[in-house]
């Protein structure tokens, strides 16, 4: 059937999932999330990209609800990765990120935490810098950062996978920059990493 035919160029998306066997599937990250997902009783696999747009849409989630829908697979059969991505350390967002999580996810304040820049300088002599700032204008407050790995952990598991089935890389791509590829790290200047999955046979 011509829909069973495997794609011999290249496919533009955030997700694909297939039961083709010998066929690697690849996403290409840089900071966002690569999550991969396979199912062993149905021979089926799924890869997914989730940036913060991809995991506001539920990326994710939905990938899962089509490898149910169109492979018949069980979420409690499902096994996934999580891999090395940028984490909640080095990852700021303004209120545009916010307020879209906020009008997706309940628990969307849970997956924010407040950081503050730090200035070895500032807090060795504090008194030098009492002055810097004219009168009335108070310290710049604390950066929201967002944890796209727990977001993305989530929607894995209020899809019914269950949690001991889920990996996840602890490595932060912006942390380890000297290892792996990170848009942010690199300051827009980077290659790419692919995480890849399937089957043999």
């Amino acid at each position: 059937k011509s829909k069973d035919r495997i794609p011999t160029h290249p496919l533009r998306g955030d997700g694909v999932i297939t039961r083709h066997k010998n066929v690697l599937l690849g996403i290409q990250v840089a900071d966002c999330v690569p999550v991969l997902i396979v199912d062993p009783k149905r021979d089926a696999l799924g890869a997914f990209h989730a940036g913060w747009r991809g995991t506001v849409k539920r990326i994710v989630e939905r990938g899962v609800g089509s490898m149910r829908a169109v492979f018949g697979c069980k979420p409690a059969d499902l096994h996934a990765a999580i891999g090395p991505c940028i984490h909640s350390c080095c990852y700021a967002v303004g209120d545009e990120v916010i307020d879209e999580f906020r009008s997706q996810f309940s628990y969307a304040d849970e997956l924010f935490s407040e950081v503050y820049d730090r200035d070895p300088v500032k807090e060795k002599y504090p008194l030098l810098f009492l002055t810097a700032r004219a009168p009335g204008h108070s310290n710049i407050g604390p950066q929201k950062h967002l944890d796209l790995v727990e977001a993305n952990r989530r929607q894995l598991l209020d899809a019914g996978v269950p949690e001991s089935n889920i990996w996840v890389a602890e490595e932060c791509t912006s942390c380890r920059a000297d290892l792996l590829f990170s848009h942010r790290g690199e300051a827009g200047y980077s290659g790419r990493m692919m995480g890849v999955v399937g089957l043999i046979g």
